[in-house]
């Protein structure tokens, strides 16, 4: 490539002055949302921040049951004989009153028993002709492990043969370890998402380069270097993509606020847990700005590497 000479160079870089900033948006000749862009972008934002904050409720909703159900146990006394079931409970509440490991225990009502199964069982003719287990509820130190529960366990079915303990997070482990894959999925979308939104930049800005193709060969030829005509297609993705991430950050934070009030009306415990605190809403707000940081370096990079190929 010839080099300009000293004086036709300065003057030309005088001549590019204007070329440089708010000036140069001659480049890309359209309206503001007049290109698909910031809707491409506010529609990954959306989707992000519902995926998001999906994983972030069951992260809480994870840790929330855990940590209610840590050290919690209920002993099953199963045995047909009224009169029996209730003398093997009062040996079993014995043994827990002296046992070091158990911080406390409530024998849970028949009628609490048998309002639970009722779902399952239908009303009293379905109760009596199938006799109902005797529940305890166990509360374990913080000490008590498996360890300790085995051993406790193993006292129980000698003291009153029948009955048997059970640790709730063992029962409840199926359902937690659900709730992890989803969260996972949940990850794996958002890693998607951001996929989608860079090559859909990708594209846009190949199309915008094509469309400006003899504009940019002239630019070239008055002196203009590569790192000035990025910056160019750099300034209007940057705006389209704060436009879309706004309206996707609102956008999704509605829906989740809609979903969060209709999983409220079920007042479930467990669900209960798993509502967003402020610091999840904090991090759900910064998704726009990796969503404009992603679009603007891959408009960049898809700018820089493709005026290599074109002149």
């Amino acid at each position: 490539m010839t080099k300009r000479p000293p004086t036709i160079g300065s003057a030309v870089d005088r001549g590019l002055a204007p070329f440089r900033g708010r000036r140069a948006a001659h480049l890309l000749p359209r309206a503001r949302f007049g290109g698909p862009i910031p809707w491409v972008i506010a529609v990954m934002v959306a989707l992000t921040v519902l995926a998001a904050g999906g994983a972030l409720a069951l992260s809480n909703m994870v840790s929330s049951a855990r940590g209610d159900l840590a050290g919690s146990a209920t002993v099953q006394v199963i045995e047909a004989n009224p009169e029996a079931r209730a003398a093997k409970v009062a040996v079993v509440v014995d043994l827990l009153a002296q046992d070091e490991a158990v911080s406390g225990f409530s024998v849970v009502p028949e009628a609490e028993v048998a309002e639970l199964l009722e779902p399952w069982l239908g009303g009293s003719e379905g109760m009596e002709a199938v006799p109902l287990p005797a529940l305890v509820d166990v509360e374990l130190r913080g000490s008590a492990g498996p360890a300790e529960l085995e051993r406790l366990g193993a006292a129980i079915e000698d003291a009153a043969p029948g009955s048997r303990i059970d640790s709730q997070a063992q029962w409840l482990a199926p359902v937690l370890s659900a709730l992890r894959a989803l969260q996972l999925m949940a990850l794996g979308m958002i890693a998607l998402l951001a996929f989608v939104g860079a090559a859909a930049v990708w594209l846009a800005a190949r199309n915008v380069l094509g469309g400006n193709r003899d504009t940019i060969e002239i630019v070239h030829l008055l002196g203009g270097n590569d790192d000035q005509i990025a910056r160019v297609f750099q300034r209007s993705i940057l705006f389209d993509a704060i436009a879309g991430g706004l309206l996707g950050l609102v956008a999704g934070a509605v829906f989740i606020a809609f979903m969060a009030s209709r999983f409220a009306a079920l007042d479930s415990g467990m669900v209960a847990g798993g509502t967003l605190s402020a610091f999840d809403w904090a991090i759900l707000a910064l998704i726009p700005l990796f969503a404009v940081g992603i679009a603007v370096y891959t408009a960049r990079m898809t700018v820089i590497s493709s005026l290599r190929k074109m002149l």
